[in-house]
């Protein structure tokens, strides 16, 4: 049974930073490939960051720069550094897997961004 679980979330002031974890259980991460997204109230979900099988990386481009995703294939741990958030990276931010028969979700991490 796949299980994604993501820690990490939280309030913080604009300008601050954040790192997300996505753990995995059931899966190998560094056998697939890895997202993160993001869901703000009254807003359609939104891919913020990719990472490839191969480790390539890509990014929405309202987070470029500032966002950086990355994996822990000995923890099985997929990351997402946060650095100058702003109010408007403010949703539930959930991690999925997609393999070639299916896509897992965890069941999301608040980030509150204000002041």
């Amino acid at each position: 049974q796949v299980q994604l679980v993501e820690s990490g979330g939280g309030l913080v002031q604009p300008g601050g930073s954040l790192r997300l974890s996505c753990a995995a259980s059931g899966i190998i991460f560094s056998s697939n490939a890895v997202g993160w997204y993001r869901q703000a109230p009254g807003k359609q979900r939104e891919l913020v960051a990719t990472i490839s099988r191969g480790g390539s990386t890509d990014y929405a481009d309202s987070v470029k720069g500032r966002f950086t995703i990355s994996r822990d294939n000995a923890k099985n741990t997929v990351y997402l550094q946060m650095n100058s958030l702003k109010p408007e990276d403010t949703a539930v931010y959930y991690c999925c897997v997609s393999t070639r028969l299916n896509d897992y979700w965890g069941q999301g991490t608040q980030v509150t961004v204000s002041s």
